[in-house]
């Protein structure tokens, strides 16, 4: 059997991605050198982003399996080498585009397609990052190309949750986001050194890091890009606004009247930085009785329907109430292991209305609000 061409092996090439990227390395000019024997040993060299690439394991494999499944390839070997500045500086241009030295947030050019979702609560301990979590991966199970910014900075609990143990690689002044079920996440738990050490930063290093993690990540074409923010009205929330100003604030409440009262400050910050609310979300609104067919309201009945009502109020605009999230022991669990509850069980109770507010936010509306419409003042 003949040996394969240098084309068929480049197209088996073009089928690997590079696992932060995403993208094709022949797109990514990764592919350094083709050799290939009259008896069919091949050997491909290619280049790494950055020398000690956590996923060049992954780039191994791939790339042995792509070339392997040729006919008449007798042998694989994969050498590996490292960019140069000037490579590196290359790639960047070919990612980023001729945007010159400043660093822009992408999701705020015009013709941006990602809708971005602001996870906000009054208060800490209702859920918020769990919600956020498995929105997330509901939304990209369902094939949309999703990430996350953990926006907590003090109480960063994302990649925990997503179980996202990799670190970012950095290629020039680019960040490149650690992947977790299909999902793209930055935290600054991520950079930090080894142990469980607190975040002590006021108020003008949160709005740099919040940039950073904006502008400074390739976050590719998202469908959607969701924030975890920490609870209240604080720095964050403020620097949201004024960063992001096109993104829809997602109110987290559980039902008790406390939590409410709170959460409805939290959301009424829309009317100071002219932003939209996107909808409320009750968490944990009861626990289904382990013997019977009754709900258990722990915390008490009509919170997030209060918290809805009054900012629709407060605004004069409808703001719906998501959803109504259930107690669910394997919520809390999957959180800890890293394994959102709506993919190790989507049929659960919990899952499925996590799924179901996935789906309503998935789906963009009609409103014209944002895009332009070529036109030109008619002449007089």
């Amino acid at each position: 059997m003949a040996a394969p061409t240098q084309d068929q092996v480049t197209a088996a090439l073009a089928t690997v991605n590079d696992p932060e990227i995403r993208r094709p390395i022949t797109d990514l000019d990764m592919v350094k050198s083709i050799d290939i024997s009259p008896e069919g040993a091949v050997r491909v060299g290619i280049y790494l982003t950055v020398a000690g690439c956590p996923m060049k394991d992954t780039i191994i494999r791939d790339s042995t399996a792509a070339v392997s499944r040729l006919d008449g390839v007798s042998d694989v070997r994969i050498e590996l080498d490292v960019m140069s500045t000037e490579q590196r500086k290359t790639l960047q241009t070919k990612l980023r585009g001729d945007r010159g030295p400043e660093k822009e947030i992408q999701f705020n050019q015009p013709g941006s397609l990602t809708r971005v979702f602001a996870v906000a609560s009054g208060k800490g301990g209702v859920g918020k990052s769990s919600v956020t979590v498995n929105l997330a991966a509901a939304m990209a199970a369902n094939g949309l190309k999703v990430g996350i910014v953990d926006a907590d900075i003090y109480g960063h609990s994302v990649p925990r949750m997503l179980g996202a143990a990799e670190r970012p690689v950095k290629v020039e002044d680019m960040i490149m986001p650690p992947v977790a079920h299909d999902i793209k996440v930055i935290s600054v738990g991520m950079f930090k050194p080894p142990g469980n050490s607190a975040v002590v930063w006021r108020g003008p290093m949160l709005d740099r890091a919040l940039h950073q993690f904006l502008a400074d990540v390739y976050w590719g074409d998202l469908d959607i890009l969701l924030l975890d923010l920490p609870p209240g009205t604080g720095d964050i929330a403020i620097s949201v606004a004024q960063r992001l100003p096109s993104a829809e604030l997602l109110i987290v409440t559980t039902p008790q009247m406390a939590a409410a009262e709170v959460a409805e400050r939290a959301g009424s910050i829309a009317a100071q930085t002219h932003q939209q609310i996107a909808g409320v979300i009750e968490n944990m609104s009861w626990l289904p009785c382990p013997h019977c067919e009754e709900r258990i309201p722990v915390f008490g009945e009509g919170g997030g329907q209060t918290v809805a009502d009054a900012l629709t109020r407060t605004l004069g605009t409808r703001v719906p109430l998501l959803g109504q999230i259930p107690l669910d022991t394997r919520l809390r669990e999957g959180g800890d292991e890293g394994k959102p509850l709506v993919l190790t069980d989507p049929d659960a109770p919990a899952a499925t209305e996590l799924r179901s507010i996935a789906s309503t936010l998935s789906k963009r509306g009609s409103s014209i609000k944002g895009l332009q419409l070529g036109l030109s003042p008619a002449g007089r």
